[in-house]
């Protein structure tokens, strides 16, 4: 279990990778963001992102579902007050592969609760080494006994 001691500043956790499938980025846009270059490839094409792209939001809900699997189902996470950054650097199309990673920017004890830790965390996205995802929150994570 990954309590608030197992992410000391520096820790980067590798959470895997995973290919955008085109009707998931589809039902996703129609749904929460129907944008035309999110749902058409003619208006994908003819816009500056320069084909049919994934919502900025539904990458960082495959980011999510990164941590998720490889953090929080198993650790002592208390949930998220937020963040202060989201950035899509590079838009995101069908077919790419992500990579998705976090790295702890900085951890420390709650003042008013000393068995709750605040971690800032960067959240990671790329293809092909490039960013497509930037974003830092900061996680509350309970502590050991």
């Amino acid at each position: 279990m990954i309590a608030f001691e197992d992410l000391p500043t520096g820790r980067v956790i590798e959470l895997g990778s995973t290919v955008v499938d085109k009707d998931e980025m589809l039902a996703f846009a129609a749904r929460f963001d129907p944008q035309p270059f999110h749902l058409d490839e003619e208006a994908g094409r003819n816009s500056v992102l320069g084909g049919l792209c994934a919502s900025g939001w539904f990458t960082m809900g495959l980011w999510m579902r990164a941590y998720v699997d490889n953090v929080l189902a198993d650790s002592t996470s208390q949930g998220s007050p937020g963040g202060k950054d989201l950035l899509w650097p590079a838009p995101v199309f069908p077919g790419d592969k992500l990579d998705f990673s976090l790295e702890v920017l900085s951890a420390r004890l709650s003042k008013s609760r000393p068995n709750l830790g605040l971690v800032e965390i960067r959240a990671q996205g790329d293809r092909d080494g490039q960013p497509v995802l930037r974003s830092t929150f900061t996680g509350m994570f309970g502590t050991r006994p």
